[in-house]
């Protein structure tokens, strides 16, 4: 198996206290580096893998996890996943590297229905991509899909559902693009807290 990416990402380094930590929980460890995987196969001669193969492409999904990752602000997930998209569509690189810009925010946000939550509805911004003749249909529509995902994921439904299946996403790619966004957002916030540790271990040493 290649070179875990949680611990590339988070700087842990082997036999470091980190690095003996997560090898107390090796079942979890081993399940993130093999979710990587199938969602960004490395077999470059492919270009498609894992869950959802053949609906949607390796470019398709750097594309998504690329924007994902720039929205999450977190600087070696995003240089990573750009660095990734740019070895393969150096020309898209720079577009979705626009859209980030043009879509970060904060967040979360949201609008809950009548009732007793109604009062801690936050209303926020709806991403709409500024180059959709340069993305295509489909995948501006998966960009605007994963930003409402990330930021305002109460209003996630049938007709953002609907939106994507006009643009040409199956009920399988669009479980993919799903499941792609969730496991960067999990993958991300690892990522951060092991950062985080880290930065707390080397600030306890004498």
């Amino acid at each position: 198996m290649s070179t875990d990416i949680i611990d590339r990402l988070a700087g842990v380094e082997p036999g470091s206290p980190l690095d003996r930590l997560r090898r107390r929980r090796p079942d979890a460890r081993e399940h993130a580096q093999r979710g990587y995987l199938a969602l960004f196969p490395q077999d470059t001669g492919s270009d498609t893998g894992g869950g959802g193969a053949g609906e949607v492409s390796l470019v398709e999904r750097y594309a998504v996890a690329a924007f994902v990752a720039g929205l999450h602000r977190d600087p070696a997930s995003a240089r990573h996943y750009d660095d990734l998209l740019a070895a393969h569509a150096p020309g898209l690189a720079a577009v979705v590297s626009a859209e980030v810009e043009a879509a970060t925010t904060t967040g979360p946000y949201g609008i809950y229905p009548e009732g007793p939550l109604a009062a801690e509805s936050v209303p926020g911004p709806v991403h709409r991509v500024g180059d959709r003749a340069a993305l295509g249909d489909r995948l501006a529509a998966a960009l605007e899909h994963a930003h409402l995902l990330v930021f305002r994921p109460r209003e996630a439904d049938p007709e953002a559902l609907r939106a994507l299946a006009r643009a040409g996403w199956s009920t399988t790619g669009v479980v993919t693009l799903s499941q792609l966004v969730s496991f960067l957002t999990f993958q991300i916030r690892v990522v951060a807290g092991l950062r985080l540790l880290r930065t707390a271990q080397k600030g306890t040493r004498p």
